[in-house]
């Protein structure tokens, strides 16, 4: 190649390679990651967005993009329900599935920082409605709040809760973990010592669930509202189940990942609230994001102290998760991460620990995996995350 005269084409991929800088709009951070990807590495970068939603057979998707400790941009696209053909907008709710665990988790941190309990009193002081059996595992090390949103308490059931038809009964937690009717899934019980090893439990934030109703005197789905999701912003969320009607009618239906509907029922609804319940949006999962990174760099005009913050954002010692929280290290930087899975809905949100910045990827299809994992690489490369191979340096 000569060096007094770069081909267009070349400069041209350099270019588009690189992020975009600080000063670009919303807008065309948008259009550079909906678009056909270039440099391509084929694969997924040939197709634009709404290709790739097809592709893995998601009818109606919303993304919330953080920049500075703010939300940059939020967008709808697709269908909310193929039955109606009703679109989706940033309003549209979704099931967040497991991502209601770590937002269960800023709910007790607001307990302990009222004094009601602590994050490592044994779960048998807190509950009153309940109590876990030992069965010989918690002689040296007894179950504490700490190790049950870190999936370190040495439960074995690995839940995963399929929900229930709108209409049918559904069970209390306590019936939950006796696996017994008309509960779907079987008991929750320790099978091993507390702290031998991480082992994912929907049913230990269930027992949070009890544990967070027991010490407040009140229902779950109202202490939720009135100690996480009003003080994060959070307007558009819920843990109501079944969803009341007026709420419903801009929520979106659960698909199969070929795009068809789950069934008849538009979506399930669910007695393990803490670990699967939570509707919500994408923007308001972003909020909820941004509220923990605030918190975490000192901001004192936030629901949880800096201290609660740090518990949120630190493993325990055993595996890969904090308080609510899976951290990890993904190039140059750190971050926080859970996503969710209920029947028709899957959903993603990551951010930085220290950086302010991330993505809330939120689908209305069981495919929406593939699809999540794609608009995170493109918003990555976008925004010159430093969770690149080769972050760009500025």
């Amino acid at each position: 190649m000569n060096p007094g005269k770069v081909p267009l084409a070349f400069l041209a991929t350099l270019l588009t390679a690189a992020p975009l800088a600080a000063q670009d709009s919303a807008a065309d951070y948008i259009a550079l990651i909906e678009g056909v990807q270039s440099p391509s590495r084929q694969g997924l970068d040939v197709l634009t967005l709404p290709e790739v939603m097809e592709r893995f057979g998601v009818p109606g998707m919303s993304v919330a993009v953080i920049r500075d400790f703010e939300v940059h941009w939020a967008k709808a696209y697709g269908v909310a329900d193929v039955v109606t053909g009703a679109r989706v907008d940033t309003e549209t709710l979704f099931q967040a599935a497991s991502i209601s665990k770590p937002v269960t988790a800023m709910a007790a941190l607001s307990a302990v920082q009222e004094g009601l309990f602590s994050l490592d009193d044994d779960i048998n002081s807190i509950l009153r409605s309940w109590s876990l059996p030992g069965r010989g595992f918690t002689d040296e090390q007894p179950v504490t709040p700490r190790l049950l949103f870190s999936h370190t308490a040495g439960l074995g059931d690995g839940h995963g809760f399929p929900g229930y038809a709108p209409d049918a009964p559904r069970p209390t937690p306590v019936q939950i973990f006796e696996g017994q009717a008309p509960s779907n899934v079987g008991p929750v019980e320790l099978v091993r010592p507390p702290l031998t090893a991480m082992h994912y439990s929907g049913g230990g934030t269930t027992i949070m669930q009890l544990a967070l109703a027991d010490a407040r005197g009140e229902p779950f789905p109202d202490l939720m509202r009135r100690t996480v999701l009003e003080p994060a912003g959070m307007t558009r969320s819920t843990f109501e189940h079944p969803l009341p009607a007026a709420l419903d009618a801009n929520a979106a239906r659960g698909h199969r990942g070929d795009g068809l509907p789950m069934g008849v029922e538009k979506w399930h609804a669910y007695a393990a609230l803490a670990a699967a319940g939570l509707w919500t949006t994408a923007t308001d999962l972003a909020r909820f994001a941004i509220e923990v990174q605030e918190a975490a760099r000192g901001d004192p005009d936030r629901a949880l102290s800096r201290a609660g913050a740090q518990e949120m954002l630190s493993p325990v010692g055993v595996g890969s998760y904090a308080v609510g929280f899976h951290i990890e290290q993904r190039g140059q930087g750190w971050y926080f991460s859970h996503s969710g899975g209920n029947w028709g809905f899957v959903c993603y949100l990551t951010a930085h620990k220290a950086k302010g910045y991330g993505v809330v990827v939120m689908t209305n299809s069981s495919g929406g995996g593939g699809l999540y994992r794609e608009v995170l690489e493109r918003v990555e490369r976008a925004y010159g995350w430093d969770s690149l191979d080769k972050p760009v340096l500025r």
